[in-house]
């Protein structure tokens, strides 16, 4: 079973699978390291990563999955504009396919992209796919992690952990040194990942036995898609004035011109001005456009101040001061503009370094945690220790749980995974309600809401029992209820109201020497976590998601029958001017040439889109009439070389009778003597005989013949042996 680290980015895909011999970036279809983050639907098919991307001009894709799951929680207007297809409550998008309408969730969509990543990671590997670690941004709220598993599982895949993208790629950063934490004390790294739509920055301790992740801090709103955005309103009102053509009102222009700008930024990372020049953009009018870096750079002004605020956070919920950070390590795919690198550095005091790949490090420390999570792996010893990046709540109707004055039962900056156990003193069912404590520690308009937990029902023996409570956030970050207990103490005389504890121990079945027995029942839990799948849905996912798969593999088996359909045509008709011709008559060249005549018009006319059935039928088709053509051609050779090969036999059975008696060596070369007359006819027959017509006998009759040649000497020669055994009997 192989292992994978998967990183859904928002705008590219990434895979990576661990090997004995290190870790390795899988390959795509069309050989690359980085696939589309998109989809798109045909009226027959679906497309997906660099398919969906091509098929852009006649399909426009689903891509952003990012941004997509943030719209489905939050208010984002400025997402709306930026995505060229329309989204529905709950940021559904609805699309015609095979004759019918299909709605599709942000987490349908991210499922199809993980389930491409598997199909990806399963044809590089040849094996199959099922354990995995994939990425997620450290602002994720308990929703959208959830989003993220039930995709994992409608894709097939079983996820053994989702990951800060910093800690993955802090791993693959610190598990190949051996000189962090070496003199004495941690080593501390910052790292920055400017994104395509998010910056996220975090410090990370290291030492010889493993990683410490100390903060987590973002801007969800701030990537490289939003350089992108500034020169895209910058040209779009610049044609606008000197062509007199609104872009921003079409779709198919504001692509064109969106991805143009992407090439033109990438173009200043590395040239002091960039040309957009788009050939019939909108209104059949070529439009030409020029910027310069500087200019560009005071365009960004905003957005590069609040690169560092992410920085800053980050600094101050580490605890430690710049001068203490070895080095700073700047990835992501928006951080190739100079700018940033230079805004970074002001901050940090020191020029950010790029000693690791910055597209494929989060991938690539995700198959390093799989490989250690995994049993089939052996990886050295290295503690991988993650924080809680959001400070989460819990409450009754009679107030919040904790004994710290925030109010938080699990505090940012704490270990991941984590377990608290609370003590309820409660006589019949109540509910938990789970929340995040600080909406500051989310993306802005992210409701502070996660769930509720449903205790009981019970009935209590005493007014005044205790329900210990077990409450799990489990390394995905996801918060859960794991167990409830009422413990009933009728001779225990307890006489204040209902009150909560804190336990310190987590061991729920201690007991003090001095205790009494106590009456324990488990008691049920019923989850609700706001914004995710019911079990119903999730079942209608995973169902469509076969469906659809099922579908896909439909319409590559007809594409493949398609093309083989025509190759054939082609191939066949070069054979059959060369090759083929000499063994064809005059009459079968003429059926063949027009039937490949007619089969190629049908194929680039009413037979563009058939089903898999009819190319297959029209193939076996062609194959009747040219197949025995085919057989003659071949068996030309064939036949020459199995004349050779029985003749060699002849000689080796003649040379090994020698040392037999006279009746033996007889009666073989008698055998062999039949043999060569019957090859000796035929052999003159055939001579006789234009190619074109089937030939005398064919190959396979004279490998029959070997064969029975071999039978009747080696009944000779055991013949022989059987009669000296006898022999010596007597």
């Amino acid at each position: 079973m192989s292992v994978v680290g998967l990183d859904v980015g928002n705008d590219t895909l990434v895979a990576a699978a661990a090997r004995q011999r290190g870790i390795d970036v899988l390959l795509n279809a069309e050989s690359k390291r980085e696939s589309p983050a998109a989809v798109a639907f045909s009226h027959s098919a679906r497309l997906l990563g660099a398919h969906a991307a091509g098929a852009a001009s006649s399909h426009a894709p689903f891509s952003s999955p990012k941004r997509l799951l943030l719209l489905a929680s939050r208010p984002a207007p400025r997402d709306l504009p930026r995505l060229p297809f329309p989204v529905d409550v709950g940021a559904r998008v609805h699309v015609d396919h095979l004759a019918r309408r299909i709605a599709l969730s942000p987490t349908h969509i991210l499922a199809m992209l993980l389930a491409y990543l598997r199909q990806l990671a399963e044809d590089d590997l040849d094996a199959p796919v099922a354990d995995c670690v994939i990425s997620v941004p450290c602002y994720l709220t308990q929703a959208q992690r959830r989003a993220y598993a039930d995709a994992a599982a409608v894709a097939g895949l079983r996820p053994l952990r989702l990951m800060h993208d910093l800690a993955a790629t802090a791993l693959g950063y610190g598990l190949y040194r051996s000189d962090l934490g070496v003199a004495g004390g941690p080593t501390f790294v910052a790292f920055v990942d400017v994104g395509h739509s998010d910056t996220q920055a975090g410090v990370v301790a290291f030492d010889p036995s493993g990683m410490k992740v100390l903060s987590h801090a973002f801007d969800a709103d701030l990537g490289g898609r939003d350089f992108d955005e500034v020169l895209f309103e910058h040209f779009a009102e610049e044609f606008r004035d000197r062509y007199k053509i609104d872009v921003v009102g079409n779709v198919k222009a504001s692509m064109r011109l969106r991805a143009a700008c992407e090439k033109a930024k990438k173009v200043l990372s590395a040239n002091a001005e960039a040309v957009v020049n788009i050939e019939c953009l909108m209104e059949e009018k070529d439009v030409r456009g020029m910027i310069r870096r500087e200019d560009f750079e005071k365009l960004c002004a905003e957005l590069l101040e609040r690169v560092v605020e992410p920085c800053k956070r980050a600094m101050a919920d580490a605890g430690i001061g710049l001068d203490k950070l070895q080095s700073v390590e700047l990835v992501g795919s928006g951080s190739r503009v100079p700018a940033i690198a230079r805004v970074l550095a002001g901050f940090f005091r020191r020029e950010p370094s790029r000693t690791i790949n910055v597209s494929e490090c989060v991938a690539r420390g995700c198959a390093l945690q799989c490989a250690m999570l995994s049993p089939t792996f052996r990886v050295r010893e290295y503690e991988v220790q993650d924080v809680i990046p959001a400070s989460i709540g819990f409450c009754t109707n009679e107030g919040p749980i904790s004994t710290l004055s925030s109010n938080a039962l699990f505090r940012r900056g704490q270990p991941l995974p984590s377990v608290k156990i609370i003590t309820l003193h409660k006589n019949s069912g109540f509910t938990l309600d789970a929340f995040y404590v600080d909406e500051n520690e989310l993306p802005p308009g992210t409701s502070t809401q996660i769930g509720s937990f449903e205790i009981g029902p019970f009935q209590a023996h005493s007014e005044k029992s205790k329900v210990k409570v077990k409450i799990r956030l489990n390394l995905h970050g996801l918060i859960s209820v794991e167990s409830a207990v009422l413990i009933d103490d009728d001779q225990r005389d307890v006489n204040s109201a209902d009150s909560m504890e804190l336990d310190s121990n987590d061991d729920m079945d201690h007991k003090s020497k001095n205790e009494r027995p106590m009456h324990r029942q488990d008691l049920q839990i019923v989850e609700s976590i706001y914004g995710v799948m019911s079990k119903q849905e999730l079942l209608e996912a995973q169902e469509q998601e076969q469906q659809l798969a099922y579908q896909d593999k439909l319409v590559e088996r007809t594409k493949e029958r398609k093309n083989a359909l025509e190759s054939y045509v082609y191939d066949t008709r070069n054979k059959l001017s060369e090759r083929y011709r000499s063994f064809a008559t005059d009459s079968e060249r003429e059926e063949i040439s027009v039937n490949l005549q007619q089969t190629e018009d049908w194929l680039y006319e009413e037979g563009d889109d058939e089903t898999e059935a009819v190319y297959t039928s029209k193939l076996e088709e062609l194959k009747k009439l040219v197949d025995p053509i085919e057989y003659r051609c071949k068996d030309e050779e064939a036949r020459a070389e199995a004349t050779r090969e029985l003749l060699k036999r002849i000689v080796d059975h003649r040379m090994a009778a020698k040392s037999l008696s006279a009746p033996e060596r007889d009666a073989i070369d008698n055998e062999c003597t039949k043999v060569e007359l019957w090859l000796r006819e035929s052999s003159h027959l055939q001579e006789s005989l234009p190619k074109n017509v089937d030939p005398v006998v064919w190959s396979h009759e004279i490998k029959k013949k070997e064969e029975e040649l071999d039978m009747s000497c080696s009944k000779i020669v055991t013949g022989r042996a059987r009669g000296h055994d006898n022999n010596d009997g007597c």
